[in-house]
């Protein structure tokens, strides 16, 4: 290997390098702003003498039309458009029942399911799909965004290394050893890899990857509140709380067959006990906010509102069944579907002087009255220290009288076109899903599938065509399409793109991995190994992970044939390294996931230097072992 020389050119870039890794660890300025200052910087560099071929400044821009930005844009929308038909929610609640709500048994479901999906398919995509799941899972437990991204991507990125199709250098690993091939005597030729191949190695990294955050999250793992506040139901939940004294929670009761409850109304209930049920399941059919005169019929499950000491009680005295998290109303009680609100009766409602169960309220308008503030006083079902409990059914509506209710948001949006109350919560989810459109979506996702996984389009046109499908199908309007994508991880990649191409194009990755080559010479093949394995990681931060694995593959042959080694293991163990992308945002999923849980660069700093080195550690001995 001929030596090559450090020039002006190559010193420039290294100089850019560092720049650019010091503006995002000392977040000075925002990391998209400095990937931009970076692109900029390059630009006007390569008008200096001796820089001209720094970059061609008449393809500066191109990274805002590569693949892999186009590819992320599409699959945001098609993210959005699943997500718009409720498709999404569903797998939230799915996720749900199965995992409960804590942080120990979310995070191997939603984490290992993606990763799974990401060995198929682009991770970044996987992970794309996951983020409205995530995101409403986030809303209806609880736990921080930032709680749960993070393991999610990260899964994403391992997942990646299970197949030859999960990942962009492992797909051109087989194309790299037919080349190398050509230099190699016919008893060191390399076998491609088969589809499986790689198998052991990505299964080991994932489940290394989902126990890393399952035992030792709670300290890598940031807790900031999301920046998009989605639990508004929640905040305002307690804001009743505060006001109302309600300090009530959501039940899910059993009844059995038989019991004594049957052919008893909701209100006679409600009324003797001090709670309120706001929903009812029988033989399949599911009832939210039902009329206060519906009887029970046994066996059903009731949604019960109430303190948590009451409904226990309750439940003792009719020998039912209080489950620890709600199943079949998960969905329909989760604070991005419903909430507490609050509106006033007007002077000019026709309500004013009629009861609520003369109005039939639940069945005329959705909602279930909790509270009603008349002034001073504060009249509600469920007594507190400060007010006795009373029949809020029979209480005459009266001109100001201020009204909590129980309402799913659907609901409360037809009440603000109602001219019988104003309604006071402005903060509440409206979304306007489109359940009719469940198959247009789905089918245009799985086309998308189709192409990629059975055609040589490429991706981002692939992915493209399911995108343009919804919105031509109006699963998506255009303008909801363009709020799906994420223009802060758009600029950031694409600013990026110009600088990794800076550092392969001068020959700086050259030179850098022949100083550390030289470094490496005569030390043990597991040595040489490790090396190549650092050597990838650190290049696939800088530049793009293909970028490094064309670079690498043949120098680590070279080194592998040198060495005695098997060349086929050193050049699977750049591929597969290249994927160790975990200090710094620069990879796609890492992007994509920042802007959303509001993640700092330092976030990515303290989560993954572990998981960088636990990547090598259980990579290199998977690879010794199956290989």
């Amino acid at each position: 290997m001929d030596p090559i020389s450090l020039t002006l050119e190559m010193g420039v870039v290294l100089g850019l390098l560092a720049f650019t890794v010091g503006l995002f660890v000392s977040e000075i300025i925002r990391i998209d702003l400095a990937a931009i200052l970076v692109m900029v910087l390059l630009g006007a560099l390569s008008y200096l003498p001796g820089l001209g071929n720094l970059a061609d400044v008449n393809h500066l821009f191109d990274g805002f039309a590569s693949n892999a930005v186009i590819s992320i844009i599409a699959v945001m929308i098609i993210g959005m458009g699943l997500d718009k038909t409720g498709l999404m929610s569903k797998v939230a609640g799915l996720i749900l029942r199965k995992g409960g709500t804590t942080e120990a048994r979310i995070i191997p479901i939603v984490s290992g399911t993606v990763a799974v999906i990401s060995s198929f398919m682009q991770n970044v995509g996987a992970a794309a799909l996951f983020l409205p799941v995530v995101s409403r899972i986030s809303a209806r437990t609880g736990l921080p965004l930032s709680r749960l991204l993070m393991p999610m991507g990260f899964c994403a990125i391992l997942g990646g290394t299970m197949t030859m199709v999960g990942s962009s250098p492992l797909i051109l690993l087989n194309d790299l050893i037919l080349t190398a091939n050509s230099g190699l005597p016919a008893d060191q030729q390399i076998e491609p890899f088969g589809l499986f191949s790689v198998t052991p190695v990505g299964a080991m990294l994932i489940v290394t990857g989902i126990l890393y955050f399952v035992l030792l999250g709670r300290w890598v793992l940031p807790a900031r509140s999301d920046k998009d506040d989605a639990t508004s139901g929640q905040s305002m939940q307690a804001y009743m709380r505060q006001t109302y004294g309600l300090n009530a929670d959501i039940f899910e009761v059993l009844v059995p067959e038989g019991n004594i409850l049957v052919g008893q109304t909701l209100s006679d209930i409600m009324d003797a006990h001090h709670l309120y049920i706001i929903g009812t399941d029988y033989r399949g059919k599911k009832v939210v906010a039902p009329m206060v005169d519906t009887r029970i019929e046994t066996p059903c499950r009731l949604a019960v509102l109430g303190l948590r000491r009451v409904v226990n009680e309750f439940a003792d005295i009719y020998g039912l069944t209080v489950l620890s998290t709600p199943e079949r109303f998960v969905e329909d009680f989760a604070s991005t579907s419903a909430g507490v609100a609050e509106i006033v009766v007007p002077p000019t409602s026709s309500l004013v002087g009629k009861a609520p169960e003369e109005l039939r309220i639940r069945q005329t308008y959705g909602f279930s009255l909790l509270a009603i503030h008349r002034g001073e006083e504060v009249l509600s079902l469920v007594e507190t220290e400060e007010h006795e409990a009373c029949r809020l059914g029979k209480q005459m509506l009266r001109s100001g009288d201020t009204l909590a209710i129980h309402t799913p948001w659907a609901a409360l949006a037809r009440l603000t076109k109602d001219r019988d109350f104003v309604v006071i919560t402005s903060d509440f989810p409206r979304e306007d899903l489109r359940p009719q459109k469940v198959n247009w979506a789905l089918g245009f996702f799985a086309i998308a599938l189709i192409l990629i996984l059975f055609t040589d389009v490429r991706l981002s046109l692939c992915l493209l065509v399911g995108a343009v499908g919804m919105i031509l199908s109006k699963v998506l309007t255009v303008d909801e399409a363009y709020g799906a994508v994420s223009w802060q991880t758009v600029f950031l990649l694409a600013s990026l793109i110009p600088l990794g191409q800076a550092v392969q194009e001068t020959g700086t990755a050259a030179w850098i991995a022949q100083q550390i080559l030289v470094l490496l010479d005569g030390w043990p093949l597991w040595a040489l190994q490790a090396g190549l394995a650092v050597l990838a990681t650190a290049f696939t931060l800088v530049m793009s992970n293909v970028g490094a694995t064309v670079l690498l593959v043949p120098l680590a042959v070279s080194i592998a044939v040198a060495a005695g080694g098997n060349p086929g293991m050193f050049a699977l163990t750049v591929a597969i390294a290249t994927s160790n992308s975990f200090l710094i945002p620069t990879h796609q999923v890492n992007a994509l996931i920042m802007g959303p849980a509001g993640y700092r660069v330092a976030d990515f700093v303290k989560a993954g230097s572990l998981m960088t080195v636990l990547f090598l550690v259980v990579s290199l001995t998977a690879l010794n072992l199956f290989y």
